[in-house]
């Protein structure tokens, strides 16, 4: 018997503080105009003190469970993506499954930056194909705001934190057709947050860090040719694609991805105005509004995509 995952729930959560270009222009030197102008961002929103990653990923959670029709317990397995976990170790999936009221299911994080959560819905695939699970959480949560140097102002206006989860089903019907998975440790340095703690101390500098022009045409180059690899591997042509679901980093890299497959962008969800780049959550979040305000309906192919530190890239085709 050969089995497929069917997304068959989604969630989100974003944070309540909301965080305008407008409230920067008071903290730093900056302008709406020239944020939005070279970004598509409008706002960002930011966790409360007292919120974890765990917390963000919670409530999204709940909302894919919910959104499925099953209860937390039939749950087999937690795969979460995120680059910001509540403390070195245990996992966030961990924290997670026990605030879910669940135990004994495997659970763990996936750490491949704003690429997250494409790698943990690939990933949770790969096990559902092996039959052992009816159901799979997939999620990716994002506290990002704390590991921005907020006197960058190249680097810190691009994010914001948020939650993103999908529900998998195991089903004889395909749902998700493929995927496609791709890093390059090479390009190590040119985003990433090169801190670490030894002895208690705080060692390197624990604040990200990009190459804005090197990572625009990175991205921009592998998302429209791990695209291509998706539908070649399906036998697809461009046009069979009826939506787009690209990591929302930037506008214009979302709009020279569209222009590489040959989409117009009202067939590309883009929630990047509002939400900024939550990285690992930012695919499942568009994809839960997506959902929820009926764009994606059944039958038809989305495209999920991202690229981010590492780096790390890919992407899931899905019969919805």
């Amino acid at each position: 018997m050969t089995y497929y995952s069917k997304i068959i729930g989604t969630g989100s959560y974003l944070p309540e503080k909301v965080l305008t270009n407008r409230d920067l222009e008071a903290i730093m030197d900056t302008s709406d105009e020239w944020i939005f102008s070279r970004t598509g961002i409008r706002q960002r929103h930011i966790a409360a003190d007292n919120e974890n990653t765990s917390d963000l990923a919670l409530v999204a959670s709940r909302r894919a469970i919910e959104a499925a029709g099953i209860t937390p317990q039939d749950i087999g397995l937690i795969v979460l993506a995120t680059s910001t976990p509540d403390m070195v170790f245990p996992s966030v999936a961990c924290f997670l499954q026990a605030k879910l009221g669940i135990k004994g299911s495997p659970a763990f994080d996936v750490q491949a930056v704003c690429s997250g959560f494409v790698y943990g819905l690939a990933i949770a695939d790969q096990f559902m194909k092996s039959g052992q699970y009816e159901h799979i959480l997939v999620v990716g949560a994002e506290i990002f705001s704390r590991i921005l140097d907020w006197n960058d102002r190249g680097t810190c206006v691009l994010f914001g934190d948020g939650a993103g989860a999908v529900v998998l089903k195991k089903s004889t019907a395909p749902g998700i057709l493929s995927s496609h998975l791709h890093a390059d440790g090479n390009y190590a340095n040119i985003l990433s947050v090169p801190g670490s703690v030894s002895g208690g101390k705080v060692s390197g500098q624990p604040l990200l860090q990009m190459e804005g022009g090197t990572v625009f045409k990175f991205a921009v180059k592998v998302l429209g040719e791990v695209a291509e690899e998706a539908l070649a591997a399906n036998q697809l042509q461009k046009s069979d694609i009826d939506w787009l679901i690209p990591h929302q980093a930037n506008m214009r890299i979302i709009q020279a991805t569209a222009r590489k497959l040959g989409l117009d962008m009202d067939k590309v969800v883009a929630t990047v105005e509002r939400h900024a780049n939550t990285s690992a959550a930012s695919v499942p979040l568009a994809l839960d509004e997506a959902v929820r305000d009926g764009r994606i309906r059944a039958g038809q192919h989305v495209l999920l995509e991202g690229v981010g530190g590492g780096f790390t890239w890919g992407a899931v085709l899905v019969k919805w």
